[in-house]
Protein backbone atom coordinates (compact mmCIF):
# COMPACT_ATOMS: atom_id res chain seq x y z
CA UNK A 1 0.00 0.00 0.00
CA UNK A 2 2.85 2.38 0.83
CA UNK A 3 4.45 1.66 -2.54
CA UNK A 4 1.24 2.52 -4.37
CA UNK A 5 1.03 5.82 -2.49
CA UNK A 6 4.66 6.69 -3.29
CA UNK A 7 4.11 5.88 -6.98
CA UNK A 8 0.96 8.02 -7.04
CA UNK A 9 2.74 10.99 -5.45
CA UNK A 10 5.73 10.69 -7.79
CA UNK A 11 3.42 10.43 -10.80
CA UNK A 12 1.54 13.56 -9.79
CA UNK A 13 4.81 15.38 -9.20
CA UNK A 14 6.10 14.33 -12.61
CA UNK A 15 2.91 15.44 -14.35
CA UNK A 16 2.83 18.78 -12.55
CA UNK A 17 6.43 19.56 -13.60
CA UNK A 18 5.62 19.59 -17.31
CA UNK A 19 5.82 23.08 -18.71
CA UNK A 20 2.62 24.58 -20.06
CA UNK A 21 3.32 26.05 -23.47
CA UNK A 22 1.04 28.91 -24.45
CA UNK A 23 0.40 30.37 -27.92
CA UNK A 24 2.49 33.43 -27.00
CA UNK A 25 5.49 31.14 -26.35
CA UNK A 26 5.61 29.99 -29.98
CA UNK A 27 7.52 33.14 -31.01
CA UNK A 28 10.45 31.76 -28.97
CA UNK A 29 10.90 29.08 -31.64
CA UNK A 30 12.13 31.63 -34.17
CA UNK A 31 15.86 31.63 -34.71
CA UNK A 32 18.80 29.27 -34.70
CA UNK A 33 18.84 26.14 -32.52
CA UNK A 34 21.77 23.81 -31.85
CA UNK A 35 21.32 20.25 -30.57
CA UNK A 36 23.00 19.78 -27.17
CA UNK A 37 22.05 16.16 -26.58
CA UNK A 38 19.71 13.37 -27.59
CA UNK A 39 18.08 11.14 -24.98
CA UNK A 40 16.79 7.75 -26.14
CA UNK A 41 13.63 6.10 -24.81
CA UNK A 42 15.56 3.93 -22.33
CA UNK A 43 17.66 6.83 -21.04
CA UNK A 44 20.82 6.47 -23.13
CA UNK A 45 22.30 9.90 -23.94
CA UNK A 46 24.36 11.22 -26.78
CA UNK A 47 26.00 14.59 -26.13
CA UNK A 48 26.87 16.95 -28.98
CA UNK A 49 29.91 19.08 -28.21
CA UNK A 50 29.90 20.88 -31.57
CA UNK A 51 27.52 20.86 -34.52
CA UNK A 52 28.25 21.55 -38.15
CA UNK A 53 24.63 22.55 -38.72
CA UNK A 54 21.90 24.33 -36.76
CA UNK A 55 18.13 24.20 -37.19
CA UNK A 56 16.63 27.53 -38.21
CA UNK A 57 12.93 28.09 -37.44
CA UNK A 58 10.81 30.86 -38.85
CA UNK A 59 7.23 30.65 -37.53
CA UNK A 60 4.43 33.20 -37.91
CA UNK A 61 0.77 32.58 -37.12
CA UNK A 62 1.63 28.97 -36.18
CA UNK A 63 3.00 28.19 -39.66
CA UNK A 64 6.47 28.43 -41.09
CA UNK A 65 9.62 26.55 -42.00
CA UNK A 66 12.56 24.71 -40.50
CA UNK A 67 15.80 24.48 -42.44
CA UNK A 68 19.37 23.37 -41.74
CA UNK A 69 22.03 26.07 -41.79
CA UNK A 70 25.80 25.90 -41.45
CA UNK A 71 27.48 28.65 -39.41
CA UNK A 72 30.50 30.30 -41.00
CA UNK A 73 33.51 31.87 -39.28
CA UNK A 74 32.47 35.38 -40.34
CA UNK A 75 29.11 35.17 -38.52
CA UNK A 76 27.00 34.33 -41.57
CA UNK A 77 25.13 31.11 -42.31
CA UNK A 78 25.09 28.92 -45.40
CA UNK A 79 21.66 27.56 -46.24
CA UNK A 80 20.35 25.01 -48.69
CA UNK A 81 17.17 25.00 -50.70
CA UNK A 82 15.78 22.15 -48.59
CA UNK A 83 13.35 22.88 -45.77
CA UNK A 84 10.36 21.45 -43.98
CA UNK A 85 7.03 23.20 -43.73
CA UNK A 86 6.08 23.41 -40.06
CA UNK A 87 2.76 24.03 -38.38
CA UNK A 88 2.16 24.33 -34.65
CA UNK A 89 -0.75 22.29 -33.30
CA UNK A 90 -2.27 22.63 -29.84
CA UNK A 91 -3.99 19.44 -28.63
CA UNK A 92 -5.26 19.88 -25.09
CA UNK A 93 -2.21 20.42 -22.91
CA UNK A 94 0.19 19.15 -25.58
CA UNK A 95 1.83 21.19 -28.34
CA UNK A 96 3.14 19.60 -31.52
CA UNK A 97 5.32 20.65 -34.42
CA UNK A 98 3.84 19.03 -37.53
CA UNK A 99 6.37 18.76 -40.37
CA UNK A 100 5.63 18.21 -44.02
CA UNK A 101 7.81 17.78 -47.10
CA UNK A 102 7.05 16.43 -50.55
CA UNK A 103 8.12 13.01 -49.26
CA UNK A 104 7.02 12.70 -45.65
CA UNK A 105 4.92 13.96 -42.73
CA UNK A 106 5.80 13.65 -39.06
CA UNK A 107 5.26 15.32 -35.69
CA UNK A 108 7.30 16.15 -32.62
CA UNK A 109 5.88 17.16 -29.25
CA UNK A 110 7.32 20.27 -27.63
CA UNK A 111 8.16 19.20 -24.08
CA UNK A 112 9.63 22.53 -22.97
CA UNK A 113 10.38 25.87 -24.57
CA UNK A 114 12.13 28.95 -23.20
CA UNK A 115 14.10 31.83 -24.67
CA UNK A 116 17.28 29.74 -24.80
CA UNK A 117 16.29 26.04 -24.39
CA UNK A 118 13.91 23.68 -26.15
CA UNK A 119 13.12 19.97 -25.81
CA UNK A 120 11.09 18.06 -28.40
CA UNK A 121 10.12 14.39 -28.46
CA UNK A 122 9.38 12.35 -31.57
CA UNK A 123 6.97 9.36 -31.85
CA UNK A 124 9.87 6.97 -31.14
CA UNK A 125 10.17 8.70 -27.72
CA UNK A 126 13.56 10.19 -28.57
CA UNK A 127 14.10 13.60 -26.96
CA UNK A 128 16.13 16.29 -28.68
CA UNK A 129 17.54 18.94 -26.33
CA UNK A 130 18.37 22.20 -28.09
CA UNK A 131 20.02 25.43 -27.03
CA UNK A 132 19.53 28.75 -28.78
CA UNK A 133 22.47 29.50 -31.04
CA UNK A 134 23.78 32.60 -32.73
CA UNK A 135 26.43 33.53 -35.24
CA UNK A 136 30.02 32.51 -34.72
CA UNK A 137 32.53 35.25 -35.43
CA UNK A 138 36.18 34.30 -35.24
CA UNK A 139 37.54 36.82 -37.75
CA UNK A 140 37.00 40.22 -36.15
CA UNK A 141 39.11 40.09 -32.97
CA UNK A 142 36.15 39.63 -30.65
CA UNK A 143 33.80 42.19 -32.19
CA UNK A 144 30.18 41.13 -32.05
CA UNK A 145 28.33 40.07 -35.15
CA UNK A 146 24.92 41.53 -35.91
Amino acid sequence: MKNAFVILVLSLLFLSCKQEIKPADIAKLNGYWEIEKVVMEKGEKKDYKMNETFDFFEIKNNKGIRTKVAPQFDGTFLTTDTFENVSVRFAGEQVFLDYKTDYAKWSEEIISLSDDKMVVKNPQKIEYHYKKAGPINLLKDGKETK
